[in-house]
C-alpha cells in the first residue's frame, strides 16, 4: 500500500510533500494538525505518515505514541526544522523508521520514502 499521511502544520511543507511524492505514484493526504492526522488514521490505512515534530495542538511525539499503540504497522518519519541529535535519537527511540531534517530536497524526500515501501 503506497498511501502517505503528510500530517504537518505547514501548508509549504505539506504541499512540497505532495509535489514531490505525488509524482512518484504515491497516493498523498494531507492533515495540518496532529489530531486531524489521527482522525485520517481512524478511517483508513497507511502505509507511511510524514509527521512535523512541532506543532501547535499536539507535538508530533504525542502522535508518534498514538500510531504506535493503535497502528504499529503503519511507518512514520519525523521532519522537523528543529533538528539535533538529541532529537533525532527520541525520535527514533520512540518508533520513527527515520528523521528528514527540514528543509529537505525532493531527491532526500523521495529516498527516505522509498527505502519505507523497499523494506
Amino acid at each position: 500500500m503506497k498511501k502517505i499521511l503528510v500530517i504537518d502544520d505547514e501548508a509549504i511543507v505539506r504541499t512540497s510533500c505532495d509535489r514531490a511524492l505525488g509524482s512518484e505514484g504515491y497516493e498523498i493526504k494531507m492533515a495540518s494538525s496532529g489530531k486531524e492526522g489521527l482522525n485520517f488514521l481512524e478511517k483508513e490505512p497507511f502505509g507511511l505518515v510524514l509527521l512535523d515534530l512541532k506543532m501547535p495542538d499536539m507535538d508530533g511525539v504525542e502522535v508518534l505514541n498514538k500510531i504506535n499503540e493503535r497502528w504499529p504497522d503503519t511507518k512514520v518519519i519525523m521532519i522537523t526544522g528543529y533538528s539535533t541529535v538529541e532529537t533525532a535519537v527520541q525520535a527514533l527511540r520512540l518508533g520513527a523508521y527515520n528523521f528528514i531534517e527540514k528543509p529537505f530536497t525532493p531527491d532526500t524526500l523521495i529516498a527516505a520514502v522509498k527505502e519505507v515501501f523497499e523494506t
